[in-house]
C-alpha cells in the first residue's frame, strides 16, 4: 500500500429518532453508501481508498426528545476526529475524507472544529463537504434544499436503496406530508424538532421516497464527497 496516496474514508452519522419509518441509525445508513460510491470514485481514478468503521455517535440534541437518541458532546466528536487524524498522520496516509449528512447543527459544528484543529496542528487534510452549503446543495434534491428534509423523501429513499429492510413501509405509506422546513426553524432559534414543527421527528415528504430515487441521490453525494477529496489531494501536490 502506498498511504502516500491512500485516502481514509469515515462515514460520520447518529443514532437519532428518524419519524415511526426510519431506523435511528438512518444517517449511518446514508453515510457508509455516500463513502461506498466515492470509494470506488477514488480507486477508477487511481487513487488508493479505505473505509474505516462507521462513527455512529456523535451529538444530536435536536432528537434528544426522542427515546433512541444518543447524543453526545460536541467537544468529545472533535476530539476523537483529531486524535484520529493525528494516528493518520502518524501512519503516513494522505487525507481522512468524512462522509456526513447528519445536519444537526452542534454535529456540523463538531466537524468543523476538528478540520480547524487538524490544521492549526499541521495533521493531513480532513475534507468534509457541507451539504448545506454551495456548490454541494444545489446538486441535491428539491426536498433537501427546501429544508423539509429530516426522515422525508430524500433520506427514505437512500434507506430503501441501501437497506431496504429498515424501512417500516406499511407505516412509511400512511405518513402525511410534513413542508415545515427544518434549516429556517434552525434560523430563527429551534432547538428541537418538536419546536421546528416536526412532533414525530420527520420532515418532508415519507410517502413518496423510492429506491430509484435513493440511488441517484447516492450517486451525487459519492460524487460530492469524491470531488472534494480530489480538490484538497490537488491541493498538496508540488
Amino acid at each position: 500500500m502506498d498511504r502516500a496516496r491512500t485516502v481514509m474514508l469515515l462515514p460520520c452519522g447518529a443514532l437519532e429518532a428518524h419519524g415511526p419509518h426510519l431506523p435511528l441509525a438512518t444517517d449511518v445508513v446514508i453515510a457508509e453508501a455516500m463513502a461506498c460510491d466515492c470509494v470506488a470514485r477514488l480507486e477508477a481514478a487511481g487513487v488508493g481508498a479505505l473505509l474505516l468503521p462507521s462513527l455512529a455517535f456523535t451529538a444530536a440534541p435536536f432528537a434528544a426528545e426522542f427515546e433512541g437518541t444518543l447524543s453526545l458532546p460536541p467537544a468529545t466528536v472533535t476530539t476523537l476526529i483529531v486524535d484520529l487524524a493525528r494516528e493518520l498522520t502518524r501512519q503516513g496516509f494522505a487525507l481522512l475524507g468524512l462522509a456526513n449528512a447528519h445536519l444537526d447543527p452542534a454535529h456540523r459544528a463538531s466537524l468543523t472544529g476538528a478540520a480547524e484543529r487538524a490544521r492549526s496542528e499541521r495533521l493531513l487534510p480532513l475534507v468534509c463537504p457541507d451539504l448545506t452549503r454551495q456548490p454541494w446543495a444545489s446538486r441535491l434534491s428539491e426536498e433537501f434544499r427546501s429544508g423539509a428534509c429530516h426522515a422525508g423523501r430524500f433520506e427514505g429513499s437512500i434507506v430503501m436503496a441501501a437497506r431496504p429492510d429498515l424501512v417500516r413501509d406499511e407505516i412509511r405509506h400512511g405518513l402525511e406530508p410534513n413542508p415545515a422546513s427544518l434549516s429556517s426553524a434552525i434560523r430563527v432559534g429551534a432547538r428541537t424538532f418538536a419546536e421546528a414543527g416536526g412532533p414525530r421527528a420527520y420532515f418532508g415528504w415519507p410517502a413518496e421516497a423510492s429506491a430509484d430515487e435513493g440511488r441517484l441521490s447516492i450517486q451525487v453525494l459519492g460524487g460530492i464527497l469524491c470531488e472534494a477529496v480530489m480538490s484538497a489531494l490537488g491541493e498538496r501536490r508540488p
